[in-house]
């Protein structure tokens, strides 16, 4: 991957709370597994942001060996990746993903 992705990416990663890298964006996931992840945020009273991979190619490529993560979605918590829809799934379930939401400060009000 080139610098100047890397840049956008890190920019992109390092400037919200919680980013989802997703198909579609919140109010049109364009998978399954990015509606999965989007309601479970959406239950916890996230306040996040999307990026749609499926607009730009060479990000979708890129995201891939930034995270060393092959697939989508991608959830950063606080410039950190979290995981994937089954690991959102996990931290829900046991109540943790609440949590993580409420440390990084990015609950809705």
């Amino acid at each position: 991957m080139d610098e100047a992705l890397r840049a956008k990416i890190n920019d992109l990663v390092r400037s919200r709370k919680v980013l989802l890298f997703m198909k579609g964006n919140r109010q049109f996931p364009q998978c399954g597994f990015s509606n999965t992840v989007v309601q479970t945020l959406n239950a916890v009273g996230a306040e996040y942001d999307t990026v749609n991979i499926l607009a730009d190619p060479q990000l979708r490529e890129g995201m891939k060996a930034y995270s060393n993560w092959p697939t989508f979605p991608q959830l950063y918590v606080n410039g950190e990746l979290v995981g994937g829809c089954d690991i959102v799934k996990d931290l829900h379930a046991r109540g943790e993903l609440a949590a993580l939401i409420q440390k990084a400060g990015a609950v809705r009000a």
